[in-house]
């Protein structure tokens, strides 16, 4: 429950960052509530991307991500592939990043630079952008309540996330049939800091691999986003958080969307250890990168195969 999250009350911020770290070293994974959202704001992506995955695949593929300097646009069934040794993922995607109502004013990292955007698809860029903005504004709420849940001071992570390296992902995943598909879908972990997730709540399909390696459904709770951790905060920490694998089945035999946002840290911040993250019994485990330079080859593996 993030209704404390800015409390003027010290003490409640820490009991609320105390909740969020105990999700996040034992599974990386958990629901918030209160979380600013508006549900008119929500309802209006959902009815965008209903429109937007409407359309015909020829004028979809106008906006071809795979066209895009910087993995911008959209992403057709079986384009994208987490997991090389399958056919490709069962979804339908459309990405964008920041921008203002002049475009975009930044042109550092992997995904910077111009969106993609339907023609004749009226309230759609206005409607998204909503979301996007509502969004992103909940993820900077969330890195104070990180970094007390750190023991790190709360402002810490403040100029590390100026320019806002955040993703929206529209999805669309049609039905399947109830015998798995052999050679299609795939688990995935987030490339950035966290997801911030919505779901629809009367299409359950989402399942996170507890530390047993067991699939564990999770479950759509109603006025709620779901927060993944990912490989960028999992690096930073040493894996003092943990990195949730994931992956969503759909096989209610219906339509499912969802909304993904992707929040990193600007490109250009370097992922070593935080402090209090090494010891001798937790040695540094991975090769210093900047964030960018991280993301970058991320995305650039999801996507080689299908470009093929």
């Amino acid at each position: 429950d993030l209704s404390n999250a800015t409390s003027k009350d010290p003490a409640l911020r820490r009991s609320l960052a105390a909740d969020i770290r105990n999700a996040c070293v034992t599974v990386g994974f958990f629901y918030v509530k209160n979380h600013g959202i508006p549900e008119e704001v929500i309802n209006k992506a959902v009815g965008g991307a209903e429109r937007f995955f409407s359309l015909p695949i020829e004028t979809k593929m106008k906006l071809d991500i795979h066209a895009s300097p910087n993995f911008k646009g959209y992403t057709a069934l079986l384009g994208e592939n987490v997991n090389l040794n399958n056919k490709g993922d069962l979804h339908e995607a459309f990405d964008i990043g920041w921008e203002t109502e002049e475009g975009p004013i930044r042109s550092d990292g992997a995904m910077a630079g111009r969106n993609v955007w339907p023609d004749n698809l009226p309230g759609f860029r206005e409607h998204v952008l909503a979301y996007y903005d509502a969004a992103v504004r909940l993820g900077l709420l969330l890195f104070p309540l990180f970094a007390l849940a750190l023991d790190l001071p709360e402002d810490f992570f403040a100029d590390k996330v100026t320019k806002q390296a955040a993703i929206v992902r529209l999805l669309h995943y049609p039905p399947l049939p109830l015998q798995p598909m052999e050679g299609v879908g795939g688990n995935r972990r987030p490339h950035r800091c966290f997801t911030i997730l919505w779901q629809q709540d009367d299409t359950p399909a989402l399942q996170v691999m507890n530390t047993d390696g067991k699939w564990i459904d999770a479950t759509p709770i109603p006025g709620t986003l779901v927060l993944n951790l990912g490989d960028q905060l999992a690096r930073w920490t040493n894996d003092v958080f943990k990195s949730t694998v994931h992956r969503a089945i759909n096989r209610t035999g219906k339509r499912r969307y969802s909304i993904p946002l992707f929040f990193g840290t600007d490109y250009n911040v370097v992922l070593e250890p935080l402090p209090g993250c090494v010891s001798p019994d937790n040695p540094a485990k991975y090769e210093v990168v900047t964030a960018g330079e991280y993301v970058k080859s991320r995305l650039e593996a999801t996507y080689a195969q299908s470009r093929m």
